[in-house]
């Protein structure tokens, strides 16, 4: 049965931003791993398959999100995507595909081919430079990042498409974390330790989310969305008592308690700082912990029903099927299939 204690607002224990973006940080459960680690001489291209063709490719799961990066440490690199949309990556920058295109890496206007499932299968570098042609060559380190969780994820749905952020060191805190993480990483590929795996695997993590909280700080103001709320002290308040209590009856006066606010104000506040309206935001963010727990857990339809604030199974389920796109048990049988396909 849906929580309905009517001072509920007063004593709902309410943490700070930082809780909530970890939380989401969390649940994506962030592995890493890098694949590629050379140099390359123009004209030059190889292409990088959409993240279906990615998860054939490394036998991964089908329920894992598999999102491209590229670093570039030395010269620079053009990465085109499949919607053609084109970007230059220079010296100290990085690039993560999030959206998981099909895109190509490049450099010189006249350029064959290769593509990445061909390298990774022979791992020859067909456009290795010469001791002449070095200089001018372009240094590259290539990976993937694993997300997990990632549908209806309201941290993922935040994130662009493609994020590009500078590596280079800088007075800005979250940038001269995110420097110092890629030189750990680097001097760890050049000079292996006896944990060489470990600590690759660690800071790739970090690497990751500090990549993301770097996007977070640069956010424009006028922007709106899931991110830009956390930094909003009347969003996050409430978006963290939905995270805490998601069984709770929810309303709009409910939430505006909270805040001190009118609810036709706090409606609009909202709505303007997220993009979406407070109601419509509870619940998406149910359907989403109900696939967590449809996958994660053993639990019946009915019990995670009730955990996410539904008392009718019924209504519990066009819910889902209208956010998701399937009734829950044929999402959970679909997400079986892909977690341990025969």
């Amino acid at each position: 049965m849906a929580v309905t204690t009517e001072y509920h607002a007063e004593t709902t224990k309410i943490n700070s931003s930082d809780d909530v973006f970890s939380e989401s940080l969390r649940s994506m459960q962030i592995t890493g791993s890098l694949l590629l680690n050379e140099d390359y001489a123009a004209p030059w291209a190889i292409t990088i398959p959409d993240k279906v063709e990615l998860v054939k490719s490394l036998e991964s799961s089908n329920a894992t999100h598999i999102a491209a990066f590229h670093l570039v440490r030395r010269g620079y690199v053009e990465i085109e995507l499949e919607n053609k949309d084109k970007h230059i990556v220079n010296e100290g920058e990085l690039v993560i595909v999030f959206s998981g295109m099909a895109h190509t890496l490049y450099q010189g206007t006249s350029y064959p081919a290769c593509s990445f499932k061909t390298i990774m299968q022979t791992g020859l570098n067909i456009f290795k430079p010469t001791q002449d042609t070095y200089p001018q060559s372009t240094s590259l380190i290539c990976g993937i990042f694993m997300l997990r969780d990632t549908l209806r994820n309201p941290l993922f749905e935040a994130l662009p498409p493609l994020l590009k952020i500078t590596t280079d060191q800088s007075d800005n805190y979250s940038q001269a974390t995110t420097a110092n993480i890629v030189n750990l990483l680097l001097k760890e590929m050049d000079q292996q330790s006896l944990a060489h795996s470990y600590s690759v695997e660690r800071y790739l993590e970090l690497l990751c989310a500090r990549s993301i909280h770097s996007y977070l700080e640069t956010l424009p103001a006028e922007q709106s969305g899931w991110l830009q709320a956390l930094k909003d002290p009347m969003a996050v308040r409430v978006i963290t008592a939905i995270h805490a209590k998601p069984e709770y009856g929810w309303s709009v006066q409910e939430m505006a308690k909270l805040v001190s606010l009118s609810p036709s104000r706090f409606a609009a506040r909202f709505t303007e700082i997220m993009g979406t309206s407070p109601m419509v935001y509870v619940t998406r963010w149910r359907m989403y912990l109900a696939s967590k727990l449809l996958n994660e857990t053993r639990a019946g339809i009915e019990q995670i029903s009730t955990r996410v604030g539904y008392d009718n199974v019924a209504a519990f389920s066009r819910a889902f099927k209208r956010c998701i796109g399937s009734s829950p048990g044929v999402w959970r049988a679909c997400r079986m299939r892909d977690t341990h396909p025969s």
